[in-house]
C-alpha cells in the first residue's frame, strides 16, 4: 500500500528592479535577528520582542516552514546589492477570515522606497499568483511613515481602529485598519 506524502509547501519568490522577496531559510535567521534587534523596529510591529535574539529568529523560520502556507507565508526581503533588509508576509486575519499583509525594514534601509516597492510586489504576487481579491492591513495610529507606505500601494481605510498588542511596546495601541482591492 502506498502512503500520500503531502507535497511540500510550494516556496514563494518575487523580483522587482532592486528586491528579491522569497521564503526565508534558517541561514537567515542571524540577517532577521540583526536587523529586528532594533527598538524602534520592535515598537512599530506587533510580534517582534525587544530584544530579538537569534533563538527567536531560528524559531520563527521553523514555526513558518512547518506550516502549509495557506495561513501564514513569510518573505524575506533581500536587495540585490545590500541582502537581507527587512520581512513581508501575509497572515490570515482572524476577524475578517480575509489574508493581511504585514512588513517591517531594518533601521538603515528605511525612507528609500524598498517598504512600498516590496508590499507592491506582493500584492501583485498575492493577486495573481494567489488569487486574492482583497487584502488587510493595518499601521498604528503613531507610524505615519507606514500610513504613506499603504497609501502608495493602494490601501484605503475601513474606517476601523482595532487595540492591537505590541510586544515591542509591552502594550496596546491604535490600529488603523486599511484594505487594498485588486484592480
Amino acid at each position: 500500500m502506498c502512503a500520500l506524502q503531502p507535497e511540500p509547501r510550494p516556496r514563494a519568490r518575487i523580483e522587482t528592479d532592486r528586491l528579491i522577496l522569497r521564503s526565508p531559510e534558517l541561514e537567515d535567521a542571524v540577517y532577521i535577528a540583526e536587523l529586528a534587534n532594533d527598538a524602534e523596529v520592535a515598537r512599530m510591529t506587533t510580534g517582534i520582542r525587544h530584544p530579538y535574539r537569534l533563538s527567536d529568529a531560528e524559531a520563527f523560520i521553523s514555526q513558518m516552514a512547518a506550516g502549509d502556507g495557506r495561513e501564514d507565508r513569510p518573505l524575506l526581503i533581500e536587495h540585490r546589492d545590500f541582502g537581507p533588509i527587512g520581512m513581508t508576509g501575509f497572515h490570515r486575519h482572524p476577524p475578517s477570515g480575509l489574508m493581511e499583509v504585514g512588513y517591517w525594514l531594518g533601521h538603515t534601509f528605511r525612507r528609500r522606497g524598498f517598504a512600498t516597492e516590496a508590499v507592491h510586489a506582493a500584492l501583485v504576487w498575492a493577486h495573481e499568483g494567489w488569487g486574492k481579491r482583497a487584502v488587510l492591513s493595518s499601521h498604528f495610529a503613531d507610524n505615519l511613515a507606514s500610513a504613506r507606505v499603504l497609501e502608495k500601494t493602494g490601501f484605503l481605510y475601513t474606517g476601523d481602529v482595532e487595540r492591537r498588542f505590541s510586544l515591542g511596546r509591552g502594550q496596546e495601541a491604535d490600529t488603523r485598519m486599511m484594505v487594498w482591492l485588486a484592480p
